[in-house]
């Protein structure tokens, strides 16, 4: 072999090595009497020998991978006596830096003696290990999520395949779990998403450290997460599992310095009790976890045949509300605000209500998510406004001059604002209306938003004169720096403060400080579910403005209103 390029000399075995020059560097030329491979100096280099170094057969066997080793020799031996038309295999082999790297070797007996035993066995090899690692990284991008490299739905739905029985009748159960982290939208609205992606990472190691290292725990989009857990033979270690997840993700947070509390809700189910395919288990955690984010977040719940019934009751009811405003199937009530100091009513909130054709009448807490997750609250608030805007204007004309009613405003109405809709405030006026006449009532996650669309438009309410009231205050993620950012006028304390409300309670200290605190920031505070005349009174000495509930009345049709505020006359 010449020690330049690595070619056979021998002029009787060279022609195959210059037929294959033309098409390939790497090729090879075995002589099984001899065990002597002739090859390449390219081929050399590949397996990082020496150019011009004699080799055998034997030195490359050495460098095959040990996992893959059997396998080689199978696939050349089934060759070389005859059961296969081609000698083709695909291996790792080590190269000097100790990498493995992969190889397609493919291979031919060129000639037989007079017994059929090979002589001579020609081939080339060819390194696979850039075609294997962008194979490989496309395996990795479709089964596994490229920010917590926690495996993502579809390897999910795999293992839950793998791990299921599929004659149903194995002892072992297996439990899928939902997390979902709570709030999580506004802290990434809040801190921005380079720290709300570090806060995932870290979320999905407190969750991985809960489990086994025979569970699985994945990513399935957003902040949401998935677990399923194997081999469950009873319901003692899943409790365990799911009192850790809650603490652990309910520990603070730090992005940088800054202390971040969150809770998780958790939706269980369990195979093969509540589904048999993975889809099915999948879905059936969802509506699990919709209940336990509707019961007040950072818990549990596990499924049960009733919430598939409420799940396809709200897949009916979404149907039915596309032609629930069309149909003029919505109405309008008006709760008074009764003016604590001196008990008038001036004010009242305008509440929307679903008379169903067959259901009778539906609550707002049934269908107001169902609309803000299909985006027909644009229209619906909408109509809302009109309605609202037509009844302050008569009742400003009736009943007295300021009279101003509320309005709620749905974060999907700013996120998604409808371009065919004429501004609210153009619509006042052309109603002979000033901005007064309206408030604006919104959600404290909505001022964490840190689109400059929203933005502009809560900016533009102040500018047109539009009230804007802070509903549920106490209950979420603000701070004192929104309040002032955005001039709210009103803050309203949530009913959860009032419901309880006795002297020298906590709830009332609460409500002190609140009310305290919107004073000095020249807001006015508005108690929601006001029931008592013991509620009233407590929060009249505490300073507070005005308050609403059904120990004042209940929320009322036009006509009764009026009747209403006919005895306060």
């Amino acid at each position: 072999m010449d020690s330049q390029t690595g070619y056979c000399l021998d002029p009787t075995l060279c022609v195959w090595p210059l037929a294959l020059d033309a098409i390939c560097d790497s090729w090879w030329d075995w002589h099984l009497s001899t065990s002597r491979l002739f090859g390449s100096a390219d081929l050399l280099h590949l397996y990082g020998l020496a150019s011009g170094q004699t080799v055998s057969v034997h030195d490359l066997n050495r460098l095959i991978h040990p996992e893959d080793a059997l396998r080689v020799q199978r696939d050349r031996q089934a060759h070389l006596e005859g059961r296969t038309p081609v000698y083709y295999s695909e291996h790792r082999v080590q190269g000097p830096e100790g990498r493995w790297k992969w190889i397609l070797s493919r291979g031919q007996v060129l000639s037989r003696d007079r017994q059929g035993q090979p002589l001579r066995m020609v081939g080339t090899d060819t390194d696979l290990s850039a075609q294997k690692d962008a194979e490989h990284q496309v395996w990795q991008q479709s089964h596994f999520d490229t920010l917590t490299l926690l495996p993502n739905r579809r390897m999910l739905s795999d293992r839950f395949t793998k791990a299921m029985n599929p004659h149903g009748n194995s002892d072992l159960q297996l439990a899928c779990l939902l997390i979902d982290l709570d709030h999580f939208k506004e802290v990434n609205d809040t801190f921005g998403h380079e720290r709300g992606d570090a806060l995932l990472i870290e979320a999905a190691h407190r969750i991985v450290r809960c489990v086994r290292d025979t569970d699985t725990v994945a990513r399935m989009g957003g902040d949401e997460f998935a677990v399923l857990i194997n081999g469950l033979q009873n319901t003692g270690y899943l409790e365990r599992v799911l009192s850790q997840l809650l603490h652990v993700l309910s520990d603070p947070f730090y992005l940088g310095a800054d202390p971040v509390f969150l809770s998780a809700s958790i939706g269980v189910s369990i195979y093969p009790d509540h589904a048999c395919g993975a889809d099915d288990l999948l879905r059936n955690a969802d509506q699990a976890l919709y209940v336990a984010k509707g019961a007040g977040r950072g818990r549990f719940h596990y499924f049960t045949p009733e919430l598939q019934q409420a799940a396809q009751m709200r897949v009916r009811l979404g149907q039915d509300l596309r032609l629930a405003l069309p149909e003029q199937q919505f109405f309008v009530v008006y709760q008074p605000i009764m003016e604590l100091a001196t008990g008038v009513i001036h004010k009242a909130e305008a509440l929307i209500r679903w008379q169903h054709p067959t259901r009778g009448l539906i609550g707002p807490a049934d269908f107001i998510p169902i609309a803000e997750a299909t985006g027909l609250i644009v229209e619906m608030g909408e109509w809302v406004f009109q309605q609202a805007a037509r009844q302050v204007r008569a009742w400003r004309t009736m009943l007295h001059p300021k009279f101003q009613i509320s309005v709620n405003k749905s974060p999907v109405q700013f996120q998604k604002p409808s371009s065919t809709h004429t501004p609210w405030m153009t619509q006042l006026q052309q109603l002979g209306l000033g901005g007064d006449s309206i408030v604006v009532e919104i959600t404290e996650g909505l001022l964490l938003s840190n689109s400059d669309g929203v933005i502009d438009q809560l900016l533009q309410l102040s500018d047109d004169g539009i009230g804007v009231s802070l509903d549920d205050f106490g209950t979420g993620y603000s701070s004192l720096s929104y309040l002032q950012k955005f001039d709210i006028d009103f803050v309203k304390i949530d009913q959860s403060f009032v419901r309880h409300l006795i002297a020298d309670s906590t709830d009332l200290a609460l409500c002190k400080a609140i009310i305290a605190m919107a004073h000095a920031l020249d807001m006015k505070v508005i108690a929601e579910g006001v029931e008592t005349q013991l509620q009233r009174n407590l929060l009249t000495a505490a300073g507070c403005d005005y308050a609403q509930g059904y120990g004042i009345s209940k929320p009322m049709l036009p006509a009764d209103f009026e009747a209403l505020m006919a005895t306060f006359k």
